[in-house]
């Protein structure tokens, strides 16, 4: 029997922070340069009212539906399901919209992971998974398995959980 790999979506296989980077330039006299957006976090950026406003675009209808996948991680998921059983676990119950739009995002970007291993859920201590991938320190710290942060603008400062910076990372530690 293989062993389980659960897999976060938002900023571990879908770029959601690109996502939100594109919203805010396409807004309203954006105070901040593509550059600066990819040094720093929106907290360490934006005051209370910006950061509020680009936080509620996740409410919208389609937000979830056009994020643009993580560099390399078709590839390596690919190469991981030779070796193990892939689940997708994502918090989608939050927002309103996302749990069809992260299901039809999986359908058309990872085709290979049957839904049968889509786990949409709120809290990941429940996983039974050997490894857990994802970018919330929080996550990981209820984890039961072996957990692995992948690398954000924010959790740069968390120093608990091993640290993998690309998808070549998550390659080189499970493969």
């Amino acid at each position: 029997m293989k062993q389980r790999i659960a897999i976060d979506m938002d900023d571990v296989m879908a770029d959601t922070h690109a996502k939100f980077i594109r919203l805010y330039l396409e807004g309203e006299m954006p105070r901040y340069t593509l550059e600066e957006l990819k040094e720093k976090s929106f907290h360490e950026l934006f005051d209370e009212n910006e950061y509020d406003a680009i936080s509620k675009r996740v409410y919208e209808p389609g937000f979830f539906s056009d994020i643009p996948v993580m560099e390399g991680a078709q590839d390596v998921i690919a190469d991981l399901m030779q070796k193990y059983d892939i689940f997708v676990a994502s918090a989608a119950q939050e927002f309103p919209n996302s749990l069809r739009e992260k299901w039809d995002w999986l359908q058309e970007h990872f085709p290979a992971i049957s839904w049968h291993n889509y786990i949409f859920m709120g809290d990941k201590s429940v996983l039974n998974t050997a490894y857990l991938i994802d970018d919330m320190p929080r996550n990981l710290r209820t984890f039961q398995g072996e957990g692995l942060l992948f690398d954000a603008l924010h959790n740069r400062d968390d120093k608990q959980f091993q640290r993998v910076k690309s998808w070549q990372d998550v390659a080189k530690v499970l493969l």
